[in-house]
C-alpha cells in the first residue's frame, strides 16, 4: 500500500499513518542522516556536519554539481517539496539549516 509523502516537517513513526512533528534541530539531523545515505558519503557522520556550514566548495562537505542533483531528487522525495528552475538552489542548499529553514517554510 502506497502512503502520501507527509509534509516536510514530519517524519515516519513505525506506524506509516502516523507522523511525528519535527523541529528544525531535528529536520536538520534528519537532513544529514539523508544526505550522508544519498550520496553514499563514507568516513564521514551527521555530527561531522555543522548545521550552518557550507555544504558546497573546499571550506564545507565539498560537494559539487552532481551532488546538488542528488540533493534536489532527495529533498523532492524525501520531503514533499517542489524545487524548480526559479528556486535559488545556491540559498536553499547552502547550508543544512538552510534546506531546513527551506522545507519548514515551504510547509507553513
Amino acid at each position: 500500500m502506497k502512503y502520501a509523502c507527509p509534509p516536510a516537517r514530519f517524519r515516519y513513526s513505525p506506524n506509516p499513518n502516523f507522523f511525528i512533528e519535527m523541529d528544525r534541530e531535528q529536520l536538520a539531523a534528519d537532513i544529514k542522516r539523508k544526505i550522508l545515505a544519498a550520496l553514499n558519503l563514507k568516513g564521514v557522520s551527521p555530527e561531522d556536519i555543522e548545521t550552518d556550514a557550507n555544504l558546497f566548495g573546499d571550506d564545507g562537505l565539498g560537494l559539487d554539481s552532481v551532488d546538488a542533483l542528488e540533493l534536489v531528487v532527495m529533498t523532492e522525495r524525501e520531503y514533499g517539496v517542489s524545487i524548480d528552475e526559479s528556486t535559488d538552489t545556491k540559498k536553499i542548499f547552502a547550508s543544512v539549516g538552510a534546506l531546513a529553514d527551506y522545507i519548514l517554510a515551504d510547509k507553513k
